[in-house]
């Protein structure tokens, strides 16, 4: 792949939910044949997972909140970038750990990080910025 496939949706909740996030994807996924089902399965879970976590946690108040979603395809790294209005939050990335079998929340970040190779979290002009990063694997 020559040059870097880069697809971009914006959405805002309400309407928008993880659905949107889904659809994104499904329709990305046919101009980068090249990318491997482990991959596929792996950045969809992850993106679908982040897009949850935002839409419950930085929109406490339920008034909604705007979120754009950015996929970089290269030859050797998946990157996703997540920006949204929400409210800032106090996320800590090192040392997410998957929560007791009986717990009900909390394995967000921890199943976000097995899935992708970096993570990370800012804020930047008023948004929350979330950037996630995995490297291409070879084969189906």
């Amino acid at each position: 792949m020559p040059e870097p496939l880069r697809r971009t949706v914006r959405l805002t909740t309400p309407p928008g939910d993880v659905n949107t996030v889904h659809d994104f994807l499904v329709e990305l996924w046919p101009d980068v044949d090249s990318v491997s089902d482990v991959d596929r399965i792996s950045i969809e879970t992850a993106l679908i997972e982040l897009a949850a976590n935002v839409m419950q946690h930085a929109d406490s108040d339920g008034s909604g909140l705007t979120c754009e979603f950015t996929v970089v395809v290269s030859d050797d790294a998946i990157d996703m970038v997540v920006r949204d209005t929400g409210e800032p939050g106090e996320i800590r990335l090192v040392g997410a750990e998957m929560p007791e079998l009986e717990a009900e929340s909390g394995r967000g970040l921890a199943l976000i990080s097995a899935l992708v190779d970096e993570v990370a979290y800012s804020q930047e002009d008023g948004h929350n910025i979330w950037r996630l990063r995995r490297t291409r694997t070879t084969g189906a």
